[in-house]
């Protein structure tokens, strides 16, 4: 927290779109400790793993104290406890859990490389969006951070798969699959909380009004980098020719959605 130059907030370039983006986005990151406690779950008789996710949330709980300290700047009037107690009341993870949602340790850090892919991706897109100087100090710290956790989780899931063996089309399959989840209830759930929150949920128009202002954000080379990263976590090569036809169809299909949002007004 000490390294982001707080006092140079400029409100006059807070873009108000990427204000309510980085609200939602204060909550998914401040939850980092109820996925630690997941892993846990997962990983009960692995203390290595265990500790490095336990360090990882500590992170990603610091990235939510930074983006919603900064929201409060851009925003005075944000809750932001009222509005993550309203979060976690209405989305709720598997805590429970004894068993990976993927089927397998190493499906559940395939998925795990693949939120981090997204991750770094995102708030790089996002730094490179704004205007505001803080946001895109904060960004860029978030950015790098994600970045190492990317590399922290893939380190784990080689050792993983030297004991369970999974293929590469089946590690492809979970990463496609965690990719397709980046629309389900998690993040409109948490856009919702932060900007409406006083009427019924209704999922698919959160998710629109998510996705609109989360999709204008990127450009080719956070597509490019993401896709690459994601090949590697599937095992595949990042410089094929497969993987250059992937991003140029990965950037379409996000400008294309985007387009279609802001025709609909969302």
């Amino acid at each position: 927290m000490d390294d982001i130059p707080w006092a140079a907030f400029e409100p006059s370039q807070v873009d108000p779109d990427i204000l309510d983006i980085v609200k939602a986005a204060s909550m998914v990151e401040y939850n980092g400790g109820d996925y630690a406690a997941y892993l846990c779950n997962i990983f009960p008789d692995d203390p290595d793993f265990r500790a490095a996710a336990q360090a990882w949330a500590k992170e990603e709980v610091q990235h939510g104290q930074a983006l919603a300290r900064w929201a409060s700047l851009a925003d005075p009037s944000f809750d932001f406890e009222e509005a993550f107690d309203r979060f976690t009341r209405g989305y709720q993870l598997p805590l429970d859990a004894e068993r990976s949602v993927r089927g397998s340790r190493t499906g559940e850090l395939v998925a795990r490389c693949i939120v981090e892919v997204g991750t770094s991706s995102y708030y790089s897109a996002l730094g490179s969006a704004s205007r505001e100087p803080v946001l895109k100090a904060v960004c860029r710290h978030i950015a790098a951070d994600e970045l190492r956790h990317y590399k922290l989780f893939y380190t784990h899931l080689k050792r993983y798969l030297d004991m369970e063996g999974i293929g590469r089309w089946r590690r492809l399959a979970i990463a496609l699959g965690r990719i397709n989840e980046a629309e389900d209830d998690e993040l409109s759930y948490a856009y919702y909380a932060a900007n409406g929150g006083q009427e019924p949920y209704d999922h698919k128009r959160w998710c629109q009004a998510y996705m609109r202002r989360a999709y204008g954000c990127y450009r080719r080379p956070h597509v490019e980098r993401a896709v690459a990263m994601s090949f590697k976590a599937a095992g595949l090569s990042p410089q094929s020719r497969l993987a250059g036809w992937v991003s140029k169809l990965a950037y379409r299909g996000i400008r294309w959605r985007w387009s279609r949002l802001v025709a609909a007004g969302v």
